[in-house]
């Protein structure tokens, strides 16, 4: 197996160097900006596994940073780690509404983020391995475009297919839907919030055409989750 890749996003070259110095003694392999454009081109050149990315750094902010990758179909599912010295709740959740999976404060240890990194790799590596993604007995194919539950196969469209492997990368999250329009349409601006509804209720007549119980949880004012204990 080839070595994660992460890419770093810091300014600060000597914190930069110590991370980098910590991960490598891990075996994972870094490329390393302090600048947020030159960040967007490495990510357009090579993917990496994962993005360690700071909130202030040169030319274009590490919120803008998640932003662009959030919205561009390529990138949209690329893992992304924020850190900042801003600890402020109201920073830390403008940080993962915008699109980061986890939020690190500083001060911390390496220690502290080689475990938060370990933790998002497991969780999304088989998206982005190509593999087979599985959730409780929904099981999805993303090399052939193939889903099935329990046994079954189970006919999705292309909007819809997205949308199911967003979720299933992600069980359990609660998702808005400006996020989720982000996640799965990308920055094809021109859809309407209300289309998300639509393509939910086709989601849920395929997924539960065979009698399956309702796996996808609406929360009242917050959005959608892929969520199997609440039927459970």
């Amino acid at each position: 197996m080839s070595k994660p890749h992460i890419l770093l996003v810091e300014d600060d070259m000597a914190l930069a160097e110590l991370i980098s110095w910590h991960f490598e003694k891990q075996g994972f392999r870094i490329s390393q900006t302090p600048d947020g454009e030159e960040a967007l081109l490495i990510v357009s050149e090579q993917q990496p596994d994962i993005v360690v990315l700071d909130w202030m750094i040169d030319n274009l902010s590490g919120i803008e940073v998640c932003r662009r990758l959030r919205r561009n179909n390529d990138t949209a599912n690329i893992p992304i780690i924020m850190m900042s010295a801003r600890g402020e709740e109201e920073d830390r959740v403008r940080g993962l509404d915008i699109g980061a999976d986890d939020y690190l404060t500083k001060p911390f240890s390496p220690r502290e983020l080689i475990a938060r990194v370990n933790a998002v790799l497991r969780r999304m590596r088989p998206a982005l391995a190509g593999g087979t993604l599985t959730y409780a007995n929904i099981e999805m194919d993303t090399v052939g475009y193939k889903v099935k539950r329990g046994g079954k196969t189970i006919p999705l469209g292309p909007t819809e297919f997205r949308l199911l492997r967003h979720f299933l990368e992600h069980p359990g999250w609660v998702f808005s839907r400006e996020r989720l329009l982000d996640a799965v349409w990308g920055n094809e601006s021109d859809i309407e919030i209300r289309t998300i509804d639509v393509h939910i209720r086709r989601l849920r007549k395929a997924i539960n055409a065979n009698g399956e119980a309702d796996i996808i949880r609406t929360v009242r004012s917050a959005g959608y989750a892929l969520d199997a204990e609440a039927v459970a």
